[in-house]
């Protein structure tokens, strides 16, 4: 089902679970307040009703169809366009997965479509519905918790990368002949999760120098800053693992020619 979760907010609060995008339409019309639409791989029938509803920018409509986009974040007036390269560490195979999600964040609307499993934007509405005072802050809450959300799965993701960075560190002085080929694929996680990670820390700094014009509520501003913090670990961390890695191939070369 294209649709994941489709509600109407009042003061914080869920007031209607609409069967339909028609109908949420309706009740927001109705009632003002706040709607969320969860997206699900949505064809070009459900992303052309909520671009029609909402008048999203055309640009960005097309990278929401057409997908395959690198994160960013751009503003359309008083609408903001937000793509990000959420990813999980699958344990079973130790590899990287890499999603993409879309956001569109106007006056009284969010609509998030998501093209992978990960993040699990289920938690990030569970969380604010049980935070009724922060929800009431509107879309831009929304959005920061997305974000929160994003960056917080990133640290399982590190913490296995960093895991089989140690095993390498053991595999050199075995003679495992395996060792450069697990090198090499590493790296090539490790670049791609550069690219996902490293853009976020300009788009968060973004958003907080548009705080105060778009009158975003200093909690939320705090809050963001405390996220634009934990990425920028996120992306040391990450630059440190491709330069290990780095050091480990020419350790691993030199030994090579030792032999």
């Amino acid at each position: 089902m294209p649709i994941v979760d489709n509600a109407v907010y009042v003061h914080g609060a869920r007031t209607d679970e609409p069967e339909s995008l028609d109908r949420t339409y309706e009740l927001l019309r109705a009632c003002g307040g706040m709607a969320w639409i969860g997206l699900y791989r949505p064809d070009k029938t459900e992303i052309d009703s909520v671009a029609t509803e909402f008048g999203l920018h055309r640009l960005a409509v097309e990278d929401a169809v057409q997908a395959h986009q690198r994160p960013k974040l751009e503003r359309y007036g008083d609408q903001l366009f937000v793509v990000l390269h959420p990813a999980r560490y699958i344990d079973e195979t130790e590899k990287v997965e890499f999603g993409e999600l879309h956001v569109f964040c106007g006056p009284d609307f969010v609509v998030t479509i998501r093209h992978a499993e990960s993040p699990d934007l289920g938690v990030v509405r569970k969380r604010l519905e049980g935070a009724p005072k922060l929800l009431e802050l509107g879309t831009e809450a929304v959005l920061y918790a997305i974000l929160d959300q994003v960056v917080d799965e990133y640290e399982p993701v590190v913490a296995g990368l960093e895991n089989d960075i140690d095993e390498i560190d053991d595999q050199l002085f075995t003679g495992d002949p395996d060792v450069s080929r697990r090198i090499y694929e590493l790296s090539r996680e490790v670049i791609e999760f550069q690219r996902a990670t490293h853009p976020l820390v300009s788009m968060i700094e973004a958003l907080g120098r548009g705080s105060e014009k778009y009158n975003v509520d200093i909690e939320l501003r705090r809050n963001l800053r405390d996220v634009l913090d934990h990425a920028i670990r996120i992306t040391e961390r990450v630059d440190s693992f491709r330069a290990n890695l780095q050091n480990a191939l020419s350790v691993h070369t030199t030994l090579v020619g030792q032999r």
